[in-house]
């Protein structure tokens, strides 16, 4: 007869990776720490290990999981009838913003003055975008409203301890009865999208004009970011223009504001932040600056955003490759672990300087940040940061799909991360202004602020004469950019140039000529056509995967 005692036990489970967590971000990192050592304090190392021993524990990216297995929910009434626009989350959300909260990320910039502290900020962010991305987005304003609140010395005052407090209190209830307050922002209508001049919510003054004021907004917004903040940032015409405005969730006598949830959206991706529509019946906000100066206000807060989704969008790439590299160091096939045969090695290699690239761009504009008072850094900021969050964050949604390639059919299941990083990488590109309106916004710059190119092609040029490849390729850029024929057609051609030339440069004064080198060769001495795996011949592909993996 047939023993059937062990019918059940079909297989052992053999060739598969071990769970990727219980591991340090920062220590497992060595492109993070060579970059915060370059562009910031290496007092802050230690305060680093410590964050990245939190993101990569087993607790923290469950969080990140059960925060987007379970969207938020809205409710527009109690049960008894009264309005109370309440988005419900996941407990595992709430965490995640406690932990980030707690650990100064949207406000550590704003209460020191120690050198690094925006490197030090972004490191961090950096790590913990890579756990979850959804709630960096009520992080991050509540990080870059700050320069904007402080155009009005009054509203200043009173809400900046609240926004740099490192208190998270998620209850729907007036600001005057919590110990710290998240910041959203609501700017784009149904008519207008990128072009906010075209919106039409109007504001009027309840008594006096001026800074400070209060006015009622009446109109609508087709995007509020993080519906549950205590005050939004918004954009609304006044008889003098466009003005910025901050309005709160709840007013100061207790009542609900006359800003009104219609509705979550349904997101493709980013599905943990919620986001929503909403209705202003004359919602109380208080004038920012002057009347008509609304888009130069916020602008202030804009410049922040969109550094955040560089820094965001290079945490992406690097957790992606992350995922690859592990998955590949563990897994054989045809006889071999994945990651020691030469065409996967072409890819994982590739993918991991794309990763590096990303974040010595990003982490040199952290630098720039640090020294606001330096009149060629904060040029650096303005054109760097429209070139930076055009490239970095266009580049993103190709290197999460290869990533995911590399691990397979595992690669597409939901209860890893990888689908997740698909869905999130196209966010970033769209959300503060998609890649027209980075490249337009670098022409503006280069018009209203000629010296700014100066400024960026100095930076550039001090990687001159390290690589002959490098070398050729900046050879042409003052070409393109003194050619003004057809400028606005080629905007995006010399966006792209401009950041592979900053990101050469960067990769070359950073003492790795083994990346530097394999970027040069890969990236400005030919054509790549963009689809990974193209390394030439020469590339020292182990040593890069080496310095790239996570050793767990």
């Amino acid at each position: 007869m047939i023993d059937t005692t062990f019918y059940a036990e079909t297989h052992e489970v053999i060739n598969t990776p071990p769970a990727l967590q219980d591991y340090n971000l920062f220590e497992q990192d060595t492109a993070l720490q060579d970059a915060v050592k370059r562009q910031g304090d290496e007092s802050a190392t230690d305060q680093l290990k410590a964050y990245g021993a939190l993101t990569g524990s087993s607790e923290m990216i469950a969080w990140g999981h059960q925060a987007n297995r379970y969207k938020p929910e809205f409710n527009s009434h109690d049960q008894y009838g009264h309005r109370i626009d309440q988005v419900e989350f996941h407990p595992s959300y709430h965490q995640l913003m406690d932990r980030a909260i707690s650990h100064g990320i949207p406000s550590l910039p704003w209460q020191t003055t120690d050198t690094g502290r925006h490197v030090t900020r972004a490191a961090m962010e950096y790590m913990q975008s890579q756990v979850e991305a959804g709630h960096g987005c009520p992080l991050t304003m509540t990080f870059a409203a700050v320069p904007t609140l402080l155009k009005q010395p009054d509203i200043a005052e009173r809400w900046l301890p609240l926004v740099t407090s490192r208190h998270y209190d998620a209850r729907n209830i007036p600001v005057t009865d919590k110990p710290g307050a998240t910041i959203g922002m609501a700017m784009t209508e149904k008519q207008g999208g990128s072009d906010v001049r075209a919106n039409t919510t109007r504001a009027y003054p309840v008594a006096e004009r001026g800074g400070g004021k209060m006015y009622q907004l009446v109109g609508h917004k087709f995007f509020v970011s993080a519906p549950m903040s205590d005050a939004f940032l918004m954009l609304a015409h006044t008889d003098n223009g466009l003005s910025c405005f901050l309005v709160p969730r709840w007013l100061d006598d207790g009542q609900k504001n006359a800003l009104q949830i219609l509705r979550l959206k349904d997101k493709s991706g980013n599905v943990s932040n919620a986001s929503s529509e909403a209705e202003l019946r004359g919602a109380h906000g208080w004038l920012i600056g002057e009347e008509g100066r609304g888009v130069a206000n916020i602008l202030q807060m804009v410049v922040l955003t969109r550094f955040d989704c560089m820094v965001g969008s290079a945490a992406g790439m690097r957790q992606a490759t992350v995922q690859a590299l592990h998955h590949c160091h563990y897994r054989s096939a045809f006889g071999k672990k994945l990651d020691q045969q030469p065409l996967m090695q072409n890819v994982l290699a590739d993918l991991a300087i794309e990763s590096e690239a990303a974040l010595v761009m990003a982490m040199r504009m952290a630098r720039a940040l640090d020294h606001p008072e330096d009149s060629s850094e904060s040029l650096y900021v303005r054109l760097g940061t429209a070139i930076g969050k055009y490239w970095i964050c266009k580049r993103t949604p190709g290197h999460a799909y290869e990533a995911m390639e590399c691990i397979g059919g595992s690669g597409v299941m939901e209860s890893t991360i990888m689908p997740r990083l698909y869905r999130e990488a196209p966010i970033n590109a769209i959300w503060e202004g998609s890649g027209n309106v980075q490249a337009l916004d670098m022409l503006r710059t280069l018009h209203k602020e000629p010296e700014s190119l100066a400024v960026l092609r100095d930076e550039i040029l001090l990687g001159k004469g390290m690589n002959a490849d490098f070398d050729r390729f900046i050879s042409g850029l003052d070409t393109q950019l003194t050619d003004t024929d057809q400028l606005e057609y080629r905007a995006r051609h010399i966006a792209g140039q401009l950041a592979l030339a900053l990101q050469g440069s960067l990769l070359l004064r950073a003492n790795n000529q083994i990346i530097a080198e394999a970027f040069c060769a890969s990236r400005l001495a030919t054509n790549p056509g963009w689809l990974y795996g193209n390394l030439p011949t020469g590339v020292d592909c182990e040593a890069i995967i080496e310095r790239a993996r996570p050793h767990i």
